[in-house]
């Protein structure tokens, strides 16, 4: 049996906490599974290619986390499991350009001409760019932003 690449060496509580991520139902499947790949490292009993198996994952992402979990500093458990902060394009709307596309799904399209009785989010982000609230935006980007701060359009 080869060993461990990373050998994780877990103290009481960290397995009582690790196991109590496994056990709670709101856990997410990811971090359920990455506190899994620890628990099951630190028994010794088992090779990367086992634990990769039963855990449903590569070896290499395994080798991974198992990395992570030896090179971490921060004894936030949750925090080593999670995933980290992905570099993306910046955000080009600004706070105050969200601010006037919620008031103006707010208000009915009739008031600004448009001869339906409901905003649509395709109607609506045709309104927003004809007013100059932005330069551009997708129906798609308009609808998640309506849903994620729970707005439903008149």
């Amino acid at each position: 049996m080869r060993p461990l690449k990373y050998k994780i060496e877990l103290s009481e509580s960290e397995k009582e906490e690790l196991e109590k991520i496994i056990r709670k139902q709101t856990t997410a499947q990811n971090i359920a599974k990455r506190a899994r790949i620890i628990l099951m490292a630190n028994s010794g009993e088992y090779t990367n290619r086992e634990i990769a198996k039963y855990v449903g994952i590569n070896e290499n992402e395994l080798t991974k986390w198992t990395k992570r979990w030896v090179n971490s500093t921060t004894k936030n458990i949750e925090e080593i499991l999670e995933d980290r902060p992905r570099s993306g394009r910046p955000a080009t709307i600004t706070a105050e350009q969200w601010c006037k596309i919620m008031a103006l799904a707010c208000e009915k399209p009739e008031n600004h001409g448009v001869p339906i009785t409901h905003w649509s989010h395709s109607s609506l982000t045709t309104e927003i760019i004809k007013q100059g609230i932005v330069e551009s935006i997708s129906p798609t980007h308009v609808g998640n932003f309506l849903k994620k701060v729970e707005l439903q359009p008149h």
